[in-house]
């Protein structure tokens, strides 16, 4: 029974399987496109939640993974096969987990910049707008004042 992980390996797994279940649950909602900044902001805090979270089960994996190194030089060889294929595909969402986390947050973040972006434009615009109807409403000079005319059509 000594080629058999302690109880400890199992619970980790069980925790760490689950973990990354709920993440990658979590990560397979649909991505709806939001134009508010604040909900963005939500969005990415989530995000690097779930990737300190990510490094907070790391030691989890480490553990796993030294454990079936362990296993596999004491254990027969079908025995240590089989917990060798499953800490194999544990590592594997794991690692696919990391990486759409990374990419998720890249994205967001620069989408976050675009939308601020356009909005400090769509500032400028609308106060270049307001201004020119100022101007626009201005009233204009008589015909026979040339300058005051010229002038005038220079601000245009």
């Amino acid at each position: 029974c000594d080629s058999l992980p302690p109880a400890h390996y199992k619970e980790t797994m069980n925790t760490i399987l689950l973990w990354i279940q709920k993440s990658e649950t979590k990560l397979s909602m649909p991505q709806v496109a939001v134009a508010e900044y604040e909900i963005m902001e939500q969005r990415l805090r989530e995000i690097k939640a779930l990737q300190s979270s990510l490094q907070e089960q790391q030691k989890g994996l480490n553990y796993l993974s030294t454990t079936v190194e362990d296993l596999s030089r004491k254990a027969p060889a079908d025995v240590s096969q089989r917990y060798r294929s499953e800490i194999e595909v544990i590592l594997g969402r794991w690692k696919k987990l990391s990486a759409q986390l990374a990419e998720h947050c890249q994205k967001l973040e620069e989408r976050m910049t675009k939308l601020q972006r356009f909005q400090n434009d769509t500032k400028t615009l609308k106060k270049w707008m307001a201004e020119v109807d100022v101007f626009l409403k201005e009233e204009w000079p008589a015909l026979g004042d040339s300058e005051a005319l010229e002038k005038q059509l220079e601000q245009c």
